[in-house]
């Protein structure tokens, strides 16, 4: 595409692939030599060959930290960043511009893309030594040259199709490459249109689904991870779902949204996921090995890290950064669990001054709110494990507590600080202890609610009953051994069909519902910034101030409770789109810039 990448191939695509441990599939093989390998050497070394696609999955890269522990939810009207002046504000102000980009992966995307050109390219004349890499173990059809080869290129085609679909939804558009390019070749290549896009990462999903075994779980536990033919139907359904939608689909073509739901229909039909037990613990490798729990689809490797708690944990916990704060209109969209309603329903059971009393579940396992604590766990078939570094300290975030508003520069902005993704186990002060987690790119839950949302679309009211089953399959998650980890909320539709005075919901009631199911079960997924986008509805959702919630102590054991606006936020009808790096476009001005920019 660009000099550089071509540069960054030979400069370090094989110098990396000689020098790393082979020990995990994520990881590079060993090399006894020196560092100067060769191209046919590499092709022709049955371990090269293979860690060469190896490096192919390095370009994936987790979302925790996006610079200064911010999370692409500060970015919308999810949470704050409790530091200020974080660059992930440009996102927010009105300052995001060609000279200052934020999550700019373009040129990331686009090594990634090479690699897996050249791979596809390679590897019908590479050395592959065949092993065994899936269940069922040592069966020979497995294990001819043959199958081993088309594994192998099935997770290539995997993995550009995921890279040119980063791409898509920040872009809009790019130039497709699918051969690898040289610095002979014109490398100022104009962009293809949206639909030609979702053409070329369909058809590489395709090639991928009939290449890979079915699903992660069919690989052997030292490949487990690896993408398979579930990974490539859930991307495929979710770059169709945003083609559906009105960022992109302004006619409203309805046969649009119904290839999207059949397309996340079809990875529901295969029987090989489900919602796992225990919302909490959907991320946690160290919990039941929960990385590899059947709601995951495709995730990245598994962090062994303790910088997601240093970073968003309260400030009051040997002294973490509190960086993600959860918005009140974030903590507005959970539900009541009593009643299942929205807590603008006049008839929701909401209390003003107990307002997180009876709430969904998923608002405490997702936000930690005042008096709030991060309890011990249950995993699923596991014994509880001790609490380390929170010991179930309960949350101050009233004026004046602990962790409350302006404390210091690191405290809530809002009143609230982010619970989801942190492990009880990890500990950054003393002695650290890290704890292994992936960033969760695909999972069920996602696929259920894309299908519901897609399908209401298309059909309405007309299929009601599929709709519902789909939703209230995420709303009603069960844990196996304690109603402590239940979700379990009521069904979304809880009147009888067939009792006297029944009127069905329409579709846009459904829609609305559908919407703020996602929102709640999605929370901090980078789902909400692009949700917002694809619905068309950014310049009246994160075009106005986010706001939070200012706790004063009354008694030891009661609060007054009032809403302020935390700061403003600007969004123009150019932020549906990023800005096209001006460096980039330095380089190949046939990209050209997103309108408004």
């Amino acid at each position: 595409m660009k000099k550089n990448i071509f540069y960054l191939l030979l400069a370090l695509v094989i110098l990396q692939v000689a020098g790393c441990k082979k020990d995990g599939f994520l990881q590079d093989g060993s090399f006894s030599g020196g560092n100067d390998v060769t191209e046919a050497q590499l092709w022709a070394n049955p371990d090269y060959a293979r860690n060469f696609l190896n490096n192919v999955y390095a370009s994936l890269s987790d979302r925790y930290n996006l610079g200064d522990g911010a999370l692409l939810a500060s970015g919308s009207d999810e949470a704050v960043n409790s530091n200020q002046n974080a660059s992930i504000s440009t996102l927010n102000n009105g300052t995001w511009s060609p000279v200052r980009t934020f999550d700019d992966v373009y040129a990331d995307m686009y090594a990634g893309i090479r690699k897996a050109n050249m791979f596809l390219e390679k590897i019908d004349a590479a050395a592959i030594v065949p092993i065994d890499e899936v269940l069922p173990a040592n069966v020979p059809e497995n294990q001819t040259l043959a199958s081993q080869i088309e594994r192998l290129k099935g997770q290539a085609y995997f993995l550009r199709a995921f890279f040119a679909f980063e791409l898509l939804k920040r872009y809009g558009s790019f130039p497709i490459v699918t051969k690898t390019l040289t610095i002979n070749d014109n490398l100022d290549l104009p962009r293809n249109t949206f639909d030609q896009c979702v053409a070329q990462i369909s058809a590489d999903c395709e090639s991928a689904i009939t290449r890979l075994p079915a699903s992660p779980s069919d690989w052997n536990n030292v490949n487990r991870g690896r993408a398979a033919g579930t990974s490539a139907m859930a991307l495929k359904a979710r770059m169709l779902l945003y083609a559906a939608s009105p960022q992109y689909n302004p006619s409203g073509d309805v046969s649009k949204w119904q290839d999207a739901a059949n397309a996340a229909k079809r990875l529901m039909d295969t029987g090989k996921h489900g919602i796992y037990a225990s919302y909490q613990n959907i991320w946690l490798w160290n919990v039941a090995n929960a990385a590899y729990n059947n709601e995951v689809i495709f995730a990245t490797q598994t962090l062994n890290t303790n910088t997601i708690e240093s970073n968003n944990a309260p400030i009051s916990y040997d002294g973490a950064n509190g960086r993600t704060n959860p918005t009140q209109e974030l903590v507005d969209a959970f539900e009541m669990k009593t009643t299942g309603k929205p807590i603008t329903d006049a008839g929701s059971g909401y209390v003003a001054n107990n307002p997180y009393a009876n709430r969904d579940p998923r608002l405490g396992f997702a936000i930690l709110y005042n008096s709030a604590s991060i309890q011990p766990v249950t995993a699923p078939g596991n014994a509880a494990y001790l609490l380390t570094q929170f010991k179930g300290k309960p949350v101050e975030t009233f004026v004046g507590g602990k962790d409350g508003l302006g404390l210091n520069v690191n405290a809530t902005k809002t009143g609230y600080y982010m619970r989801k993704y942190l492990s009880e186990s990890a500990v950054w002060a003393g002695t650290a202890t890290n704890v292994r987690r992936p960033w969760i790119f695909f999972r069920y839950a996602e696929v259920l609610l894309n299908y519901a949302e897609a399908l209401n679309e298309a059909q309405g009211v007309a299929a009601l009953t599929e709709i519902l089953r789909s939703v209230n399959a995420v709303r009603q998650r069960k844990a196996t051994t304690t109603s402590a980890q239940n979700v379990d909320m009521p069904p979304l539709q809880t009147t009888n069909p067939s009792g006297p005075g029944y009127v069905a919901p329409t579709k846009e009631e459904l829609r609305k519902r559908i919407h703020n199911e996602r929102r709640v079960e999605l929370c901090f997924e980078e789902h909400r910034f692009y949700d917002v986008r694809r619905w068309k509805e950014g310049e009246t959702t994160f075009n106005k101030p986010v706001t939070g919630m200012r706790i004063v102590q009354l008694t030891p054991t009661t609060f007054s409770y009032t809403p302020f606006v935390v700061e403003n936020r600007a969004f123009t009808a150019k932020n549906y789109l990023y800005p096209i790096s001006q460096n980039e476009l330095n380089k190949a001005p046939g990209l050209g810039q997103n309108p408004g920019y």
